[in-house]
């Protein structure tokens, strides 16, 4: 029997057991990771965490709704062995109805009168061949770029801060997006600093002449999983193809291991081109949408 539970009934040790044994699962739908990028989450349980789904909902102007958090990409139905197909119609059946506004991006297709949904694309990179079948997988075009930026030889460190990381991406991303706010930043930042002194992720930086950072990554991991979850190019790192030779480590180190390398996917061409120049293989997942605001307040959504 499916149950709704608010934030302070969930039980995050079995929550977390149930999502670690999940299949293909990713590091958005652990109880920490929701805890502080969508503080208040709520969720569906069904038969005692055989399977549950996770809810990031929200609340504006007394209308309560659910949305996909900033720097969270996908959720969705998760059980060890229930089939999430099955599962998640079974949970989108019992979305409580004071949710007036769905807009998530899930992992599992699925169609239900009501709802419109749109396939989005990942990109994710199965590391568990040798490093020599991964490198026959690149494009030549990425190699290419691999070679080039291996002669300058970048120096990988690890002293990159969750500020430093997130202030160059402000300063060459973040300040053309719209929709990421203050506390968007906050919220990653802490989920990095927690990342870090927990040993579930780490951020990689390649800096230039006097220290200056010109590159970086914030990696998630998680059981099976590495996913790149913030990536910054400056001028210069693209100048110097960096991004291909910090990929190529990535791989190099972490060949003929059971592990998944998650590009973290992009609706942008050129990024799209370049995450699969690596081989990967594309993984759609899918943004499901409902609205029954009331009128005038539906037409502005």
């Amino acid at each position: 029997m499916i149950v709704y539970h608010k934030n302070n009934e969930i039980d995050r040790e079995q929550w977390d057991n149930c999502i670690k044994n999940s299949p293909g699962v990713k590091p958005y739908a652990y109880s920490w990771y929701l805890d502080i990028m969508s503080p208040g989450w709520e969720a569906l349980v069904d038969d005692d965490y055989d399977s549950v789904f996770p809810v990031p909902c929200f609340s504006r102007f007394g209308i309560q709704y659910v949305a996909t958090p900033v720097f969270l990409q996908q959720l969705g139905a998760f059980s060890p062995d229930k089939p999430a197909s099955k599962a998640i119609i079974e949970f989108f059946d019992y979305m409580p109805e004071f949710y007036k506004l769905i807009d998530l991006c899930v992992a599992q297709e699925f169609q239900i009168d009501g709802y419109k949904v749109t396939e989005k694309a990942n990109f994710e990179l199965d590391l568990s061949k040798s490093y020599e079948k991964l490198w026959d997988n690149f494009s030549p075009h990425c190699r290419r770029n691999m070679v080039t930026s291996a002669k300058k030889k970048p120096e990988l460190v690890s002293d990159v801060t969750p500020d430093e990381i997130i202030d160059l991406f402000i300063l060459n991303k973040g300040k053309d997006l719209k929709g990421i706010k203050v506390r968007d930043y906050q919220r990653l930042k802490n989920l990095m600093n927690f990342c870090l002194k927990n040993k579930k992720g780490r951020i990689i930086g390649v800096r230039a002449a006097k220290r200056k950072l010109i590159y970086g990554v914030f990696i998630v991991e998680t059981h099976g999983n590495m996913t790149l979850l913030l990536v910054v190019n400056t001028p210069q790192s693209r100048e110097r193809r960096i991004g291909y030779f910090v990929v190529n480590e990535l791989i190099r180190n972490h060949s003929s291991t059971r592990t998944i390398l998650d590009f973290a996917g992009s609706s942008i061409p050129s990024i799209a081109s370049y995450m699969e120049s690596f081989g990967c293989e594309k993984v759609p997942f899918y943004r499901i949408y409902r609205n029954r605001l009331f009128w005038p307040v539906r037409i502005m959504k």
